[in-house]
Formats: structure tokens, sequence, C-alpha cells
């Protein structure tokens, strides 16, 4: 382990043990924080006149939905539309290595940032809001196709579950966690919580989303996706584990699952954009 993970590692534990120590005084403060370190993200924001270069050259729309505006970045093409959906902690510009595959079809390519990251507002993440961005930029855009990267494929299954008569006809999902339960269990091991927090961060997510942890399962809800798809893994995702994709793929009867080796999390890989352009315009129905 280097000087920066050891660092980070020993920061990493100082947070847990002050919560834990934290929640014997003050448990409601306690759980606010721990749920806040779980919901808002670090990185991933665009400042201001700061726009990445691969951003600039777009027609730029921002929108209102509910109290929350989201921004949206186009690449005008034909009248194939192609959305695609980030993960956590990122923003549209990630999409820049992938940008000249689909490009190659001359279709026209929309980005979206997420609740929180990239230009888009407020200070909490979450799925259900990030879905009901997607439905709205659906709406707005009809696309034919959507690809999302790790919680932004989460949150691609989740619309899909959610709203299955829509303009969309094919999926694709990078490197993204199925279930919540996994993901809220291993921010607990790696702060070292007290276990009281699981079930304390499980009734806050109850009482604002409606729905159990172990009830918001991408497996689960890939059970009713009838469009076709690719479920993309890598072996070596260190950020989310390969398991998570199977969960997906077990689910999806028209997901084809593609199994990759050393990509790590970004997914970024010739020999994969290329099958995925196979799957998205070559390939007969």
């Amino acid at each position: 382990m280097n000087l920066k993970k050891s660092i980070r590692f020993l920061t990493v534990k100082a947070v847990g043990l002050y919560i834990n120590l934290f929640h014997l005084v003050h448990p409601k403060k306690a759980l606010h924080l721990s749920y806040a370190l779980f919901t808002n993200p670090r990185i991933g924001k665009i400042q201001e006149g700061k726009l990445p270069k691969i951003l600039q050259n777009t027609i730029k729309e921002t929108f209102q939905h509910d109290e929350h505006q989201f921004q949206t970045y186009t690449w005008e093409g034909n009248d194939t539309k192609i959305l695609l959906v980030h993960g956590w902690e990122s923003n549209s510009a990630r999409w820049e290595k992938t940008l000249p595959y689909l490009q190659k079809s001359g279709s026209t390519i929309i980005a979206i940032d997420a609740p929180a990251h990239g230009q888009s507002s407020g200070k909490e993440f979450n799925v259900p809001r990030y879905a009901e961005f997607i439905n709205k930029a659906v709406k707005k855009y009809n696309p034919s196709i959507i690809i999302g990267h790790s919680i932004g494929g989460s949150a691609c299954i989740y619309h899909q579950y959610l709203h299955p008569e829509t303009s969309i006809e094919k999926m694709v999902i990078l490197g993204a966690p199925s279930d919540l339960k996994t993901l809220i269990d291993n921010y607990i091991q790696m702060l070292s919580l007290n276990r009281k927090m699981f079930s304390l961060l499980e009734k806050r997510y109850l009482e604002n989303f409606n729905f159990k942890l172990e009830e918001f399962s991408g497996g689960t809800f890939a059970k009713n996706i009838k469009i076709n798809g690719i479920i993309a893994h890598d072996t070596t995702d260190t950020v989310v584990a390969f398991s998570e994709g199977q969960k997906i793929a077990n689910g999806w009867k028209k997901g084809h699952f593609i199994t990759t080796n050393d990509l790590g999390h970004s997914m970024h890989d010739d020999k994969l954009y290329q099958e995925i352009y196979q799957f998205l315009f070559e390939a007969k129905e």
C-alpha cells in the first residue's frame, strides 16, 4: 500500500470512528452525516466556465424537474438517438472515449448530467431521482438506445422497470451494481461503522423512497425488462463486484452478458466498443 492509499485508508477509518462515537451522543445527527457521506458526491461537478473540451461544441439544454435542474449535451446526427447516462462522481465528459465509436453510426447522441453532478443541480445523488431525470430526457428526445455506466446503468435498469413503454429499444449496461443493500454493506464495511447504522440507513431509505433495501435490486428489476440489451462487467472491477453484473444478467432474459478482463471499472476498450457497435447497429433483429 503506497503512501497516498495509506492516508486515504486512515482518513476513511477516522471518519467511521467519528460517526460511531457521534452516534452514542447524537444518533440522529450521526445518521444524517452518514447518509450525506453516502449520497453526496465529492467530485464530478463542472465549474461554470470550465466545461471540458469534449462538451463545448454541443447543444446544451437545461431542464427543470420539480425543484431540480439537470443538464444535457447533444452531438447532432441523424434520427437515431442515443442517451448516455454516466455514473457516480463523474459527468458527461466520461463518454469522451466512447463517442467516436457511437458517432460512426451517424446517430444523434445526448448525454445527461446526474443529480449533483456535472452542471445539474443539487447536493444529493440517488437512483430514484436519477431515473426521474432519465425519464424526462427520454420523453423529450425519444432515444431508441440508452447506455449507462456504473450506477448510471443501475438507474437505466430502474427506469426501464418503471417505464417499459417508451421509445427505448436497446440498452447497454457497463459495470453496474445490482443491489442497493450491497452498496450500503460495502460502505459500512469501508468506514467500519457500527452495524446499527445499517438499520438506520435502511429506515431512512424506506421513509424517503418507500422501499426496503433488499427490494431495490437490478437483478429483480431486470426480470421485467422485455427489450434486448448488453450487460458488460469486468472480472477485475474493484469498484463494483463482478457478481453484481451477473445478478443483472441472470434476471434479464434478453440481456447478453459480456465478460471482460483487466479493464477495471472504466470499461474503456476497443474490442468491447466494437462488440457494442455491432449489437446496436449491425445485429439482425
